[in-house]
């Protein structure tokens, strides 16, 4: 969920990136070089990372950066091929870590001390969450939620 102090990150990128590429090949959806950027960017941290950030980390040796709708058009992808999610508190994005094929709700756990975002799925939430919503004749276009506090690394580091 939360990335260990010990945690390999280049792994953890890696996966995400080897991830996208089989999703995408078993879709028959293109992973361009652009989108593939975008993905790398998001993959390179467990912060959520703004589109203007993204621009700017996408920028090239010369310094040309990539256009805004560029990077729009990028993230509207990786967002529809479930490769990517928007904190919308943070009105930023994260690469998706897990494999959320299976529909339960996801959870986005973040750390108000160093900004880290975990992802967590729980089917028996989007269950209880659907059940709700049927009873109130409401029918959810998406399941997502934000829950804000502290992570274990911070409030061990707090406490040492």
């Amino acid at each position: 969920m939360f990335a260990a102090p010990e945690h390999d990150h280049a792994h953890c990128a890696e996966a995400t990136l080897a991830r996208a590429e089989k999703l995408c090949a078993a879709s028959g959806a293109r992973l361009t070089p652009i989108r593939r950027q975008v993905l790398e960017a998001l993959a390179a941290t467990h912060a959520p990372i703004g589109a203007y950030e993204l621009i700017e980390r996408l920028e090239d040796a010369e310094g040309r950066r990539p256009a805004p709708i560029t990077v729009y058009r990028a993230l509207d992808f990786l967002l529809e091929q479930r490769l990517a999610h928007r904190i919308e508190s943070k009105n930023a994005f994260i690469a998706c870590v897990h494999d959320h094929q299976g529909g339960g709700v996801v959870m986005f756990l973040i750390c108000e001390s160093c900004g880290a975002v975990g992802e967590a799925v729980s089917d028996s939430v989007g269950t209880a969450l659907a059940k709700a919503a049927t009873a109130a004749g409401f029918h959810p276009r998406a399941q997502v939620i934000e829950i804000a506090g502290e992570c274990a690394h911070c409030r061990a580091k707090r406490a040492a």
